[in-house]
């Protein structure tokens, strides 16, 4: 009865790390446009936070991996905690100096941190929840909380900045950077007291995560999660983007409020994907909203922009509700978050499946794709300065892949099991 306390402890923490990453995580994106503002900077150079941040997964991805074997979960994640300390700091300094310079260099931090972070409590909950439909269950429940806090941040960010105007520079973000930083140092001490029984792990040396790459499920997988982010990440990204510009005009504040309701759906669909995860395999899960993703891309892509609809959101100074006429299309991409929501989750659990010795290897490299945001994210600002809405061929060629991936490529073949 103890080792099911002491579990239950260390499940309830993962998934509380998991929100922790989505809140620091989605600060990239209304800062941007705090940025493109205070900087004048293209969509493209705007956006460097984000890749920053992501970019950050390619240096810390492997290495990550090689922390947890040599000093477990639990040092490897307090350790994490203190990175993104460090990075909250310097996104703090830079508000308060006006450096650009000092505020990537702080992204780039807190990427280092959600890397670590992320390398802990995907593989841990899986193993927690004993694997298989289970541990999908118990990852689509800590994904849901991580939705719930993007939700947080897009409200608090879009009550912070409001109306964009040549006056608002990063120093307005100071309160959700405050916010975020004493919710790292509670999380250190909470942590710091929780008991977790960890997995054995064999010391990740560079034959286990060339093992782990020859297995194909796994590296068409780690590939998936590649091209994953920019679905995940640039739908909403690109949408403010869209709403901000002088073609439509919904201020900078409003907008971010619609974006809030992208991670709202993430979070219905991951609490609903916990719900049913214990009996719906990921195969048959991701497959199912790989095609509802595609489908609603390319709706939200093609149709006109004079043809509008309105999304809800909250006006946070009179609290009440408020409707806000926008191109139907965005509706479209706003109900994508359902979609994604359940993505990160299958993917990864099919992707390990078998893997045995050569899982805290694989996470690592799991880690390391993610940097795939900044490369997707970078290749759609590019084409969003060229031909806007159309720049969504990039998340829907890559929706596609997915449902490649949850079809075909995620077959694990008989006998390759721990190889």
């Amino acid at each position: 009865m103890a080792q099911k306390t002491k579990q239950w402890a260390a499940i309830i923490m993962m998934i509380a790390l998991f929100a922790m990453i989505a809140f620091v995580t989605n600060l990239c994106t209304p800062m941007a446009t705090i940025v493109k503002n205070q900087f004048g900077a293209s969509e493209f150079a705007g956006q460097i936070g984000n890749y920053a941040n992501f970019i950050a997964y390619l240096v810390m991805g492997i290495p990550s991996g090689m922390l947890i074997t040599k000093i477990g979960y639990k040092k490897t994640a307090l350790l994490a905690l203190v990175v993104g300390i460090t990075g909250l700091a310097f996104e703090y300094l830079s508000g308060q100096m006006g450096s650009y310079v000092v505020y990537l260099i702080g992204a780039f931090i807190s990427g280092l941190c959600m890397c670590m972070l992320n390398t802990v409590v995907n593989p841990l909950l899986n193993v927690l929840g004993g694997g298989g439909n289970s541990g999908n269950q118990f990852i689509q429940i800590g994904g849901a909380f991580n939705s719930a806090a993007a939700v947080a941040v897009y409200i608090l960010m879009g009550a912070l900045i409001g109306e964009v105007t040549k006056d608002t520079g990063i120093a307005d973000a100071t309160p959700a950077l405050v916010i975020a930083g004493i919710i790292f140092v509670v999380a250190f001490v909470v942590l710091l007291f929780t008991k977790i029984d960890e997995p054995e792990q064999a010391p990740v040396k560079m034959s286990l995560v060339t093992g782990a790459l020859k297995h194909r499920h796994f590296a068409l997988g780690a590939l998936a999660i590649f091209l994953y982010m920019s679905v995940e990440v640039g739908t909403p990204t690109y949408m403010v983007s869209y709403l901000t510009s002088d073609a439509i005009g919904i201020s900078a504040g409003v907008a971010a409020l619609i974006a809030s309701v992208y991670w709202f759906m993430m979070f219905v669909g991951r609490t609903i994907g916990g719900i049913i995860g214990g009996k719906v395999s990921s195969r048959a899960m991701v497959s199912t909203v790989a095609v509802a993703a595609c489908a609603l891309i390319a709706i939200g892509m093609l149709t006109p922009s004079n043809v509008t609809m309105s999304v809800p959101g909250i006006d946070w100074a009179n609290l009440s509700l408020i409707w806000v006429d926008v191109p139907a299309g965005m509706v479209a991409f706003l109900l994508v978050g359902l979609c994604t929501s359940v993505m990160w989750g299958g993917i990864f659990n099919m992707a390990v499946e078998g893997l045995g010795k050569y899982t805290a290897a694989a996470s690592g490299i799991f880690m390391t794709m993610v940097f795939g945001c900044a490369v997707m994210v970078a290749l759609q600002a590019w084409l969003f300065d060229k031909i806007g809405l159309y720049s969504y061929i990039v998340p829907l060629a890559c929706a596609a892949y997915i449902l490649f991936y949850a079809l075909v490529g995620s077959k694990v073949k008989r006998g390759a099991e721990e190889k």
